[in-house]
């Protein structure tokens, strides 16, 4: 399907591009994301412009999305009243869809620009949902334009390599899609969950209590008791079945996933090799002095020094409010993240690229990427912190956690861009510190959440 693309794109350029992903946004499955990429390849190789091939899709995406909203807003009642009955969709099922949107509506609009599927619904939902025009409006034109901007810079850098990067995306895409599939389902179960408790803990307490009578299990436990006691605890009412939990172990499972998966292609030399290279030399040809002092300062903000600072500051911060658990989770995350980049620094022994900033010329070895991981769990960490103790709201919690991300982000890019690092260990290293900050989190919650002990008897 992508060379007929491509073929057809070079016929008919820009009309073709804006009635792929106009159409895609306006509700019909249509492959607008890979017409994008296809068309900013073209550019690449000289058939089109870079700059009228983003402008185009940015326009036909806004003016999509408009479209899908206004179909949604005029007639989506009307469609759930006649064809609803088939796909059991009634009209309560609305109301709960227009609070939803009244609450997450903003974040929906503009990530389900990056996401399949909700890329070509998004805005229909939006629109039947009655998300105000206005705020509408103002995020489908921020996440068109973005969208426009990434993928027409991926298509047009990695032209070359067209069904590599087309791959890589897919992957990212199908990730995405279960995410968010499994965030919504989570969301929609929780409550009902919450409703039923009692009733699904009573059976498998009964199947618990069946399994730890089995001869075989109860030697065990004689054999080892403070192991045995500890995990029968995971497993007491009320514990096992915990929401976070839940989350903590699927974006474990997906950060142990990422990791294996970049990890075996960096010690093999396989697929992220040629991409690796490419985005280099990409890099390399366009740094500027400007530039190089800028990602200098960012790449300082992920630098051991500035964490160890970090570190420092937020546990003495942590000590005069006594709050004594999150002091141990925290160092255990930052301390934890650190011995764990040593050490797989010292198994994987990646040569660095030779670096165009001779005083970043570094000697420790290059996969993974020290300053991408501890920046994600240290600011992550950070940012979990400041939603504990401080942002109780809402409004306050998500633009806390966006900061953090962004500045993750920023200095992953950094290291790209200064040459010290291949795209593969910055990546490498967002993956294994999503999975130790995850545990962290985790691990934390637990303890926050148990219920305090009885008081101890005096003599």
């Amino acid at each position: 399907m992508n060379t007929t693309i491509a073929s057809l794109l070079t016929s008919y350029g820009y009309v073709l591009l804006f009635l792929l992903v106009g159409l895609e946004s306006l509700g019909i499955p249509l492959p607008g994301e890979t017409a994008l990429v296809t068309a900013a390849a073209l550019a690449a190789l000289g058939h089109l412009s870079i700059w009228g091939v983003i402008a185009t899709s940015a326009v036909a995406a806004i003016l999509g999305d408009n479209g899908g909203y206004w179909i949604g807003r005029t007639s989506g009642l009307a469609l759930v009243r006649r064809y609803g009955r088939f796909i059991r969709l009634k009209e309560s099922h609305l109301d709960t869809a227009r609070g939803f949107f009244e609450r997450h509506g903003a974040k929906t609009v503009f990530i389900g620009r990056f996401i399949a599927l909700l890329r070509t619904w998004s805005a229909v939902l939006a629109g039947t949902a009655h998300m105000p025009y206005g705020r509408f409006m103002a995020y489908n034109m921020l996440g068109g334009v973005c969208w426009s901007v990434i993928f027409g810079t991926l298509g047009f850098v990695f032209g070359r390599n067209l069904p590599q990067l087309h791959r890589y995306l897919g992957r990212a895409s199908v990730v995405a899609v279960l995410l968010v599939a499994l965030t919504v389902a989570l969301s929609l179960w929780w409550p009902w969950f919450e409703r039923h408790r009692r009733s699904l803990s009573d059976p498998v307490d009964h199947l618990r209590e069946r399994a730890l009578a089995v001869p075989a299990v109860e030697r065990f436990g004689g054999h080892f008791p403070r192991l045995w006691k500890f995990v029968t605890a995971r497993f007491a009412r009320g514990e096992y079945l915990a929401l976070h939990l839940t989350i903590g172990f699927a974006i474990s499972v997906a950060g142990l996933w990422l990791f294996g998966l970049i990890t075996e292609d960096v010690i093999n030399h396989e697929g992220f090799a040629e991409f690796d290279l490419a985005l280099l030399g990409w890099f390399r040809a366009h740094t500027t002095p400007t530039g190089q002092r800028v990602f200098e300062a960012v790449s300082l903000a992920g630098s051991p020094l500035v964490m160890t600072v970090l570190a420092a500051g937020v546990t003495l911060l942590l000590a005069v409010r006594r709050r004594w658990i999150l002091i141990t989770g925290w160092l255990a995350a930052i301390a934890g993240g650190g011995l764990l980049i040593e050490v797989l620094k010292t198994v994987v022994k990646r040569a660095r690229p030779a670096s165009v900033v001779p005083v970043f010329a570094e000697q420790s070895w290059s996969f993974l990427s020290g300053h991408a991981m501890g920046s994600l769990i240290g600011y992550g960490m950070l940012a979990y912190l400041v939603v504990v103790l401080w942002a109780e709201r809402r409004q306050v919690q998500v633009p806390v956690v966006m900061v953090a991300a962004l500045l993750v982000l920023a200095i992953g890019a950094s290291r790209l861009y200064l040459g010290v690092h291949y795209f593969s260990d910055v990546v490498g290293g967002y993956a294994a510190g999503v999975l130790w900050l995850a545990t962290c989190m985790s691990g934390l919650e637990i303890v926050r959440r148990r219920p305090p002990g009885p008081p101890p008897q005096g003599g």
